[in-house]
């Protein structure tokens, strides 16, 4: 890129050459930090979504064969197989059930945790405020006075040369 202070002129051809380049590098390098900054937190996300999910499939899924096999293990740890009575089943299931709740809730702990630490990407933010900032108050270059077309038909002649 040339000088602008360096006493040549430039054609307006390569001024705004000149400027598209400069904001194509501009916004090139906004996406790279914008990018940089997301990675980071869509990896926390997905961790946090597996989570999630895998407390949703649990409670879900498994909950009906979790529940009774526990329930018959409480049953069958507390005397009911030897017919002395034991818990009532009812009390069993409800223990069962309890058990996969709480498992749940663990892993939706984990979730949220994992989610609260997503983050909006500050930096880039902050770098596309400060440029918008900057071209708001960029001054256009005074334009110079065009002469008024005599009529229609030589502006059309004057353009087709």
């Amino acid at each position: 890129m040339s000088d602008p202070f360096d006493g040549t002129e430039r054609s307006l051809g390569q001024l705004v050459a000149s400027a598209t380049a400069e904001m194509s590098a501009l916004v090139h390098d906004e996406i790279a930090l914008a990018k940089a900054e997301v990675k980071q937190d869509v990896k926390r996300g997905a961790i946090g979504s597996a989570a999630g999910i895998a407390a949703g499939v649990v409670l879900l899924f498994s909950l009906p064969m979790l529940s009774f096999a526990l329930a018959y293990a409480i049953n069958t740890w507390t005397g009911g197989h030897n017919g002395n009575g034991g818990w009532n089943l009812v009390w069993c299931f409800l223990l069962s059930f309890t058990a996969n709740v709480l498992l749940a809730g663990l892993l939706g702990f984990v979730a949220y945790a994992k989610f609260r630490k997503v983050k909006p990407p500050e930096r880039s933010i902050a770098s596309a405020k400060q440029t918008a900032a900057i071209m708001q108050n960029a001054k256009p270059h005074p334009r110079p006075e065009q002469r008024p077309a005599l009529d229609k038909a030589s502006a059309v002649a004057r353009s087709s040369v």
